[in-house]
């Protein structure tokens, strides 16, 4: 009779661990929260047209973009020309093709080379416990008193026009924001008990900030990245609008919304086009973002 409980609990342990849920990979999980929501997908089947068409611009491209002449000037769309002809008589379809060249490359530099600056700078803050966190985040909020676009316009009319300056403009314009968020959620992981045992090791400083801190405040970063792509191509094609952005002849869909704005009563595809190219790649990397942050949150993966 002694026996029966202990028998009991076996059989209770083994049905325990037989209806225990199968365990499901991260990747698998990360796919079916990410590609759940439908708005997701359109938005990523946008980014990945404008990706190719980026990528094979002199391929899919009917003529030459910085080519005057090829048609006469402002003609109507037509079989010969998609989209019509600008005011220079340049085809505006490959002009068109050519600009998700220029916001691709314009939006991924100065977001990439802004998040490394800023990731660096904030985890130095938020780790150090000496003067460097006053110092760093004190200049990153007197940079944070302007508002993105007027920052980066300020410095583009400075520096002049030209892809180069828009990049170097909006990478500045968009440190302060990197800075912010890595020094608050390094003041948080710092405190963790891993790190506090790596410390407690002998481990050096850059070690630990790499190592720890780093893995543990990419996620949330890596999702701002992918929302700051949409606003740094708006930027650039608001630069480019007020004309101090992407030097002439280049192609930019900002300076082609500004050339054909006046000729939209009687032309205004010239300037709907690229508009809506704009307002198309916003807001697919927006829902990409909103996509990536449901995705990688721990704490919305279980209700999604």
């Amino acid at each position: 009779m002694s026996d029966g409980p202990a028998v009991i609990g076996k059989a209770a342990t083994v049905a325990n661990f037989q209806e225990a849920p199968p365990r499901i990979s991260e990747w698998k999980r990360f796919r079916r929260v990410f590609f759940g929501r439908g708005m997701v997908v359109v938005g990523s089947l946008i980014l990945l047209c404008v990706f190719l068409t980026a990528i094979f611009a002199p391929w899919l491209a009917p003529y030459d973009p910085y080519k005057p002449g090829v048609g006469n000037p402002l003609e109507k769309p037509s079989k010969r020309h998609l989209l019509g002809t600008d005011n220079l008589g340049r085809d505006q379809l490959s002009r068109l093709i050519f600009g998700a060249r220029t916001a691709i490359l314009v939006g991924f530099v100065s977001v990439i080379i802004a998040a490394v600056i800023g990731i660096t700078l904030g985890i130095a803050a938020g780790y150090s416990r000496g003067p460097a966190n006053p110092l760093i985040m004190r200049l990153m909020d007197a940079l944070m008193c302007f508002p993105n676009i007027l920052l980066a316009l300020v410095i583009a009319a400075i520096l002049g026009g030209s892809i180069v300056n828009v990049i170097v403009a909006l990478t500045v314009a968009l440190i302060p924001t990197y800075a912010r968020v890595a020094c608050g959620l390094t003041l948080s992981v710092r405190e963790y008990d891993y790190v506090l045992a790596s410390r407690l090791m002998g481990f050096g400083n850059f070690y630990i900030m790499f190592r720890h801190v780093l893995p543990n405040v990419f996620p949330p970063i890596m999702v701002l990245v992918t929302l700051q792509l949409g606003a740094a191509i708006l930027a650039e094609a608001g630069l480019s609008f007020l004309g101090i952005g992407i030097e002439p002849p280049g192609a930019a869909w900002g300076a082609m919304v500004s050339d054909g704005y006046q000729y939209m009563m009687s032309n205004p595809v010239l300037s709907l086009a690229p508009g809506l190219a704009i307002m198309l790649t916003g807001f697919a990397f927006n829902m990409v973002g909103d996509g990536l942050r449901d995705a990688v949150d721990p704490r919305l993966r279980g209700l999604l």
